[in-house]
């Protein structure tokens, strides 16, 4: 069995002497392992960082076999995003989602963006809501997607505000209001098509929104916790919002 694809590299772990195990996301086979002999190498070690983009050979006698790897650098982005909480934090969560999907399982559209992702780690400000995107599509890949498109209570496609708990369905701010209180707020730069930023409140329920669903969807019926990644990046995101804006709230 062989075949070649590129990853980006999400960890690695130490197999005897001079080996570690390899753990990658690949464009068409999903998250992959494979053994890389001499990977601890001075040569190898800068090659399989996290972050990182390389071409991969996997090869093995049957595909259930761990197999072996080759690596070659494409892009050395782990350098860069050291430099920064948002980004390291960012990496490790980034890591932490893939690892809720099954290993070999292809999922293109997460590689796609997880490669945009690894391009605006280090900003902390477009990182937020590419996270917020990519946490939806984590869960739409597993199978527990938001529709966000109309109100689930008239069909309407304009004036989307709230999401319900119970269905994970949008719902208007008409037909939402007797029950505001329990709904979820949507902010709008979530909303396909629209074209807007968000503000650090707009941030703030986005997570809210995909962190209830995640609990309640993945986290719970699984026996896990929340990852501790989320909390470091979403407390790396906020400081690092507190240090641009300054005390005053003025930009730096």
């Amino acid at each position: 069995m062989e075949w070649r694809d590129e990853g980006i590299i999400l960890g690695t772990r130490r197999h005897g002497e001079s080996s570690v195990i390899l753990e990658a996301m690949t464009r068409s086979h999903g998250r992959h392992m494979g053994l890389v002999r001499g990977g601890r190498s001075r040569r190898l070690q800068p090659v399989l960082q996290p972050g990182n983009r390389v071409d991969l050979i996997w090869r093995a006698r049957l595909d259930e076999h761990l197999g072996i790897f080759q690596a070659e650098a494409l892009e050395m982005n782990a350098a860069r995003l050291m430099d920064s909480a948002v980004a390291m934090h960012g990496l490790q969560l980034l890591a932490e989602h893939l690892r809720l999907l099954p290993e070999r399982d292809p999922h293109c559209r997460l590689y796609e963006t997880l490669c945009v992702m690894i391009s605006h780690l280090e900003d902390a400000e477009i990182v937020a809501e590419l996270m917020a995107h990519f946490e939806l599509l984590v869960l739409e890949e597993l199978g527990f997607g938001l529709d966000l498109s109309r109100c689930a209570a008239t069909g309407q496609r304009h004036d989307l505000v709230y999401v319900s708990p119970k269905s994970g369905k949008a719902v208007s701010r008409e037909a939402g209001e007797p029950w505001r209180d329990r709904m979820l707020a949507l902010p709008p730069f979530l909303l396909r098509g629209s074209g807007l930023r968000a503000n650090a409140a707009a941030i703030d329920d986005a997570f809210r929104l995909t962190g209830f669903f995640l609990a309640r969807n993945v986290y719970e019926p699984r026996g896990m916790e929340e990852p501790v990644a989320r909390a470091g990046f979403l407390a790396a995101l906020r400081k690092q919002h507190t240090f641009a804006r300054g005390p005053t709230g003025e930009t730096a």
